[in-house]
């Protein structure tokens, strides 16, 4: 991969033509090989210490999210008490996700306890808004306290060829992040094909992400293992070629311990163990952290505790 990048990156953004050769000049993606090799990594079985390190690390690695239209206060208070203390010594979780109009309130429940307050905008879930707007909304979440934004790509420019404008949105949106990292949600289960989440997660970051990301949640299908699988793949070949770490975020369809564990297996076997931590690698979810608790109580005490044991997020 690394040795077909001869196109120097300096020059790939400069016009609409040479980022679309950059972009279709990437190797094609083998859809039954990522396929077969997510199944397999998939299968790897961890057990006793190995398995509660593997959960400590995920739960340390969640973005708990709320993105719902009944969000209140309240709500993301509780959540946010949840994300300091999920209970029974276990780890804070990464970050908490909400809408702009809710950073300030969980700014304030946070505190200084560590976990950052990331925020979807860039007109989410569809992106569908002007790039005024865009920077408006980013800029009015980053000045309320947002450590991170979660922005969504234009999916219609993409897929209708027009890289250069999705380019500039994000280096946009960036400029106005200041100190706030840049997540780029690219919605792959809108792309369509593995070869357009490879071109779109080198578009990405090419732009200035900091971290690439599947999905909003919203769109079915979300954080597949080959899509994350060919994400990793991109930013392994990106720094080998840049020497420039980003992030990877898988959202969307993450509940269960089983599938987070599988992430992990997928971070170690494909970008390395540089990206296993919180800094490098997030799952976005809502009710996985539930089920991260439950397995943790149960190889801590032999015993199972009941979903109702847990609050609801």
């Amino acid at each position: 991969m690394v040795s077909t990048v001869t196109t120097s990156l300096a020059d790939v953004t400069s016009s609409e033509t040479a980022l679309r050769a950059f972009l279709h000049g990437l190797p094609g993606v083998d859809r039954v090989g990522a396929d077969q090799r997510a199944a397999m990594l998939g299968t790897r079985s961890i057990k006793t210490t190995a398995k509660a390190q593997a959960i400590d690390l995920a739960i340390s690695m969640v973005d708990l999210t709320t993105l719902e239209g009944a969000d209140t206060a309240g709500k993301v208070r509780a959540m946010c008490a949840k994300a300091v203390h999920p209970g029974g010594g276990a780890p804070h979780v990464a970050a908490v996700c909400v809408y702009p109009d809710l950073v300030s309130v969980s700014v304030e429940a946070l505190g200084g306890s560590g976990v950052k307050v990331a925020s979807v905008a860039t007109a989410f879930p569809s992106g569908r808004s002007s790039l005024e707007v865009k920077v408006s909304e980013t800029a009015l979440a980053v000045a309320a306290g947002a450590d991170e934004i979660d922005m969504v790509i234009d999916r219609g420019a993409f897929l209708s060829g027009r890289y250069l404008k999705v380019v500039e949105e994000i280096v946009a949106v960036k400029a106005a992040c200041g100190d706030a990292h840049l997540k780029v949600i690219l919605e792959t289960g809108e792309l369509a094909t593995y070869d357009n989440v490879r071109r779109a997660s080198w578009l990405a970051m090419l732009a200035g992400a900091d971290f690439i990301k599947t999905s909003t949640g919203k769109v079915s299908p979300a954080a597949t293992p080959p899509v994350t699988l060919v994400m990793l793949e991109a930013v392994r070949d990106f720094r080998a070629v840049t020497g420039r770490q980003v992030g990877v975020k898988p959202a969307g369809g993450i509940r269960t311990t089983k599938d987070a564990i599988k992430n992990l297996v997928l971070v170690h076997e494909t970008a390395g163990d540089d990206w296993l931590s919180a800094d490098w690698f997030r799952l976005g979810a809502s009710s996985l952290l539930n089920d991260l608790l439950m397995q943790r109580q149960k190889l801590a005490t032999g015993r199972y505790a009941g979903p109702d044991y847990f609050t609801l997020d």
